[in-house]
């Protein structure tokens, strides 16, 4: 039958056996190299990211396998071309070691169109899962083992072969004798006779159904890491338009409207972490009181996220409540630990609250489990030294003891989160050094920016909140 394709050309000539050898070599100490990363990578299965990892250095492995084959074939040179005559019986492969993946193995074949014959090698009857013993099967036999969804694409791809002498590259499933489904990569060209025809057609069929598999897996992990970015950005969305709906939006000095300049200055301010994109459950607070006194409040939940940040603005929103029915700062933290000790998710946290009264200067307060708020006066600072208490959350019943520290115009109270300086830094000394920079300024924003440049620009690993207020009369 005529062909399009030109008979005329030059074979092109193998590169020399030294240089394949060398590229061998090469991608054999790479194969182990990167077995030998993928084996000492940590994976569990449950992690999206790690299952992707893992894939990866699979699918490295599965193409350098495939790769080492190709460079074999090139450095061993083609197959023998084989004659009309009658195919000599395929001797039987040897078996794969335990554990071997198909993708390795490539076989060939050559259907004859004159004599309607086929010669398969021994590794096709393997990849094919064909009794060696048994005849190669024809082309008009070969899509019996092929699934009924892809013989079309088969015959498409043999006609065009045989007609327009077009190069065979495609994919087909096949079902082996155990039941098994593989996929087969197959290219192919038609082999000319002496007048330009088609004579018969010879082909390459390689199992890339491990390869497949990686690939699909690296797809898998890829979407659902994808969607896992997709909720977490969906999720910090909501937790900072949460946390900036409950917290106070203080711009600049925010001064209580019934006591205004004559009672405290205010000033606060929210610092997210460094090292996380994650919001925490950090807050700050200042409510003017039904009778005439003032809520201050600093506190932290555990954890991260849009839950965390809910958890917190109901803690605030119930602080508030009881604050505005009159009760005391240690009655208040017992119930909040009530309240936290009762929720379904239970967590922990950490806080102080105080109650100014403006009449006699007093500052009464109790902590759970949270850094001591620190009196700056006259050029020095100092902790105050803190009641009893435990963590909000930490043990059911606990109580909460109380302190009192009368104060003085021009003092000025400092209230913070544990994420504000570092562990290491020495978080009460390098708080009260700031003190003489703190007598030098004229409102508690200007000392809540000393704070900022001090700290706001370090490492923090977690957020951190600052609330200070100066006595103003």
């Amino acid at each position: 039958m005529p062909s399009h394709l030109s008979a005329d050309r030059p074979a092109a000539q193998p590169p020399g056996r030294g240089s394949v050898d060398a590229l061998i070599s090469q991608t054999r100490r790479l194969k182990g190299e990167v077995d030998a990363v993928r084996r000492d990578a940590p994976s569990d299965g449950s992690d999206p990211r790690d299952r992707w990892q893992r894939a990866l250095y699979d699918l490295a492995l599965h193409q350098l396998n495939d790769l080492d084959e190709h460079l074999a074939q090139l450095r061993d040179g083609p197959p023998p071309v084989t004659s009309a005559a009658p195919a000599e019986p395929v001797p039987a492969a040897s078996p794969a070691p335990r554990g071997e993946s198909l993708l390795s193995r490539v076989g060939s074949a050559e259907w004859n169109l004159l004599t309607d014959q086929a010669s398969w090698s021994g590794e096709l009857y393997e990849i094919l899962g064909r009794d060696p013993a048994a005849p190669p099967l024809t082309l008009d036999e070969l899509p019996s083992l092929v699934l009924d969804a892809d013989r079309p694409q088969l015959t498409a791809m043999v006609t065009d072969c045989l007609v327009d002498a077009k190069r065979i590259d495609g994919e087909f499933r096949i079902v082996r004798p155990d039941g098994e489904v593989r996929t087969v990569h197959m290219m192919g060209e038609p082999v000319l006779d002496a007048d330009g025809g088609t004579a018969s057609m010879w082909a390459v069929l390689r199992d890339v159904s491990e390869l497949r598999r990686s690939q699909q897996a690296v797809s898998e992990t890829r979407d659902s890491l994808e969607r896992r970015r997709h909720v977490a950005q969906t999720e910090h969305r909501l937790a900072v338009e949460l946390q900036e709906a409950v917290l106070p939006p203080w711009h600049g000095t925010l001064r209580l409207p019934r006591q205004g300049p004559r009672s405290l200055d205010l000033a606060a301010r929210y610092l997210p972490s460094s090292t996380s994109a994650l919001i925490g459950g950090d807050w700050y607070d200042a409510l003017e009181l039904p009778d005439g006194e003032t809520l201050l409040s600093v506190g932290d939940l555990t954890g991260h996220g849009v839950t965390v940040t809910s958890g917190m603005a109901m803690l605030l929103g119930a602080m508030r409540g009881m604050a505005m029915a009159g009760t005391r700062p240690g009655k208040l933290l017992a119930w909040l630990n009530q309240l936290l000790d009762s929720t379904v998710q239970p967590t922990l946290g950490s806080a102080v609250c105080c109650r100014y009264r403006p009449e006699t200067r007093t500052l009464v307060w109790a902590q759970a489990g949270h850094p001591a708020p620190l009196l700056f006066r006259n050029g020095t600072g100092r902790r105050l030294n803190a009641p009893d208490g435990v963590l909000l959350g930490a043990t059911s019943g606990a109580a909460y003891g109380e302190a009192e520290e009368t104060l003085e115009a021009g003092d000025l109270v400092l209230l913070h989160t544990d994420g504000l300086v570092p562990r290491d830094w020495g978080s009460p000394h390098r708080l009260t050094d700031l003190a003489p920079r703190f007598a030098e300024a004229r409102t508690a924003q200007d000392c809540v920016r000393t704070v900022v440049e001090e700290f706001g620009e370090t490492e923090r690993e977690d957020d951190a909140c600052v609330l200070i207020a100066k006595v103003t009369s």
